[in-house]
């Protein structure tokens, strides 16, 4: 049985796609604070759950033993999360990445997959956005993204298998839910005002349904080597204006939801094109945006979710604040 290390697996992406590996029958230990509880992981014989901060890489070392692949998830995500505590962020996001891929390296591991961000291209006036162009990333957050890019691919070999995925803003219901992301916001805002406020409102957004992020994840475990070492794949749904993002959730939340649109000063757009790990890795979307938004209109609907508009554990910022992580 193959071993699969997943940091972070306790996070809004890792809580879909851990119970998936674990259904094609890999054994899943997950390195994680569990900030967010550990009950969005349902236990299981092939899972080990394994409270840690990836900084301490000493303990890291002993979990990295006899794994096949590592799945690097784990950071303090989003913008806001990061500027709460700037050497915070660094000290995940950035200082504690080269020791785990040293380390997972030395350790013989054979594939290293790591989440980056399309928000590492900063913005751009090109239509379609690929892997090729030049990297202007706007944050700190983007900036160690696309920093520990370079990192990894430095450890490339034919033994050390090495790809990164840019992700477009992911969507949909999971078990550890996010309501701090653009169409989740929407979807609970409009369900429970009735009412979408929209600044702008021509400004491109990619976004991704859940279910798309985690198969994405899926497809560069199980592809040949050579098709992805050293590669670095965007993966998005279409790049739609911040407006017919609103309209989208409208459609399905109800049409006596208001949409309401301020003019702004920041216009900016982010885009990206899908289109090489479509063609390089056939890899095709199957479940679309409007998925993404029933399932979690599903999930207020049905009351899955305890006081989404004030409960601190679907707002990574306000969890943050919470616990005062050093």
């Amino acid at each position: 049985m193959k071993k699969i290390l997943v940091t972070g697996g306790g996070g809004y992406v890792g809580s879909m796609l851990v119970p998936k590996l674990l259904n094609l029958g890999y054994h899943v230990d997950v390195v994680d604070l569990f900030i967010y509880g550990e009950d969005v992981l349902e236990n299981h014989n092939n899972l080990t759950k394994i409270k840690l901060d990836i900084r301490e890489i000493d303990k890291i070392k002993s979990i990295l033993t006899g794994c096949n692949a590592v799945i690097h998830l784990a950071c303090i995500s989003n913008d806001p999360s990061f500027e709460l505590n700037p050497s915070l962020g660094k000290s995940i996001n950035l200082d504690a990445f080269e020791p785990l891929v040293k380390a997972a390296k030395e350790k013989k591991v054979s594939k290293f997959i790591y989440a980056s961000s399309s928000s590492v291209y900063g913005i751009k006036s090109e239509k379609d956005v690929n892997e090729a162009m030049s990297l202007e990333p706007l944050t700190d957050y983007s900036i160690y993204k696309a920093e520990c890019e370079k990192i990894l691919n430095k450890y490339s070999s034919n033994n050390f298998i090495v790809t990164t995925l840019r992700p477009a803003t992911v969507c949909g219901y999971a078990k550890r839910q996010r309501l701090d992301v653009v169409l989740n916001i929407f979807t609970n805002i409009a369900y429970h005002n009735r009412e979408i406020s929209i600044f702008g409102g021509n400004q491109l957004r990619p976004n991704i349904n859940i279910k798309d992020m985690v198969n994405a994840y899926l497809k560069l475990l199980e592809t040949n080597d050579d098709l992805i070492n050293g590669e670095i794949f965007n993966v998005g749904d279409e790049n739609l204006s911040v407006k017919e993002l609103g309209i989208l959730v409208k459609d399905i939340v109800g049409k006596d939801v208001k949409l309401s649109v301020t003019e702004s000063n920041d216009n900016r757009s982010y885009h990206i094109s899908s289109k090489k790990i479509s063609e390089k890795l056939d890899f095709k979307l199957n479940s679309s945006l409007k998925d993404g938004i029933s399932s979690l209109f599903k999930a207020l609907n049905e009351n899955y979710l305890e006081d989404p508009m004030n409960n601190p554990k679907y707002y990574n910022i306000k969890t943050m604040q919470k616990i005062n992580l050093k």
